[in-house]
């Protein structure tokens, strides 16, 4: 079983917006897969949607906690499944990266990104995949992170972004068959 994790923030208010960017990949690998629909599951602080891909069951989930608190709603999904081989792989933005530019990175620190370093700190390791979407924009200068992040992206980067979001679908759907070692070696 492999648990894929988005993050990103509840609500209307931050749809679309830099941060939200793993809920942008799994919204999409949802519909493209045809996973059942997003069922919000209490206990897991997180919509669900589950699906089966190369013989492996699949299960999204999108915390309904905010960024900073992912790793409550992460804990209490992996505590619940106890499949001592389940796979967690987390899909987040990173600022770090151009925009356009998708990484792929296993046991590695947050790099200051503090819905990963919540998943660090609740999990007790950083032995996870993680998918990383590039949201940077030279051409937009950032004064203050925290603002940056919360922006929607421009009409000129939506294009863009949608384009990343694909790639990323693909490369998820290319894990499930080749694991993530060799997925890492195309897609990086």
């Amino acid at each position: 079983m492999i648990l894929i994790v988005g993050l990103g923030n509840p609500g209307e208010k931050y749809k679309k917006t830099r941060h939200n960017v793993g809920f942008m990949v799994l919204d999409e690998f949802q519909k493209i897969h045809g996973f059942s629909d997003w069922q919000l599951k209490k206990k897991f602080k997180a919509e669900i949607s589950e699906g089966i891909i190369n013989a492996k069951k699949i299960i999204l989930a999108e915390p309904q906690t905010f960024m900073n608190e992912s790793g409550k709603a992460v804990k209490t999904m992996k505590q619940e499944t106890r499949d001592k081989r389940q796979e967690l792989w987390v899909v987040h933005d990173d600022i770090d990266l151009e925009l356009g530019k998708m990484k792929i990175v296993q046991n590695r620190g947050s790099a200051g990104h503090k819905g990963v370093q919540s998943i660090i700190d609740e999990l007790g390791t950083k032995n996870f995949a993680r998918f990383r979407v590039g949201i940077k924009n030279k051409k937009l200068g950032i004064q203050n992170i925290e603002n940056f992040v919360l922006k929607k992206f421009t009409k000129e980067e939506e294009k863009v972004i949608e384009g990343t979001v694909q790639k990323t679908c693909q490369a998820i759907e290319f894990a499930t068959k080749q694991g993530i070692e060799k997925t890492m070696g195309k897609y990086n």
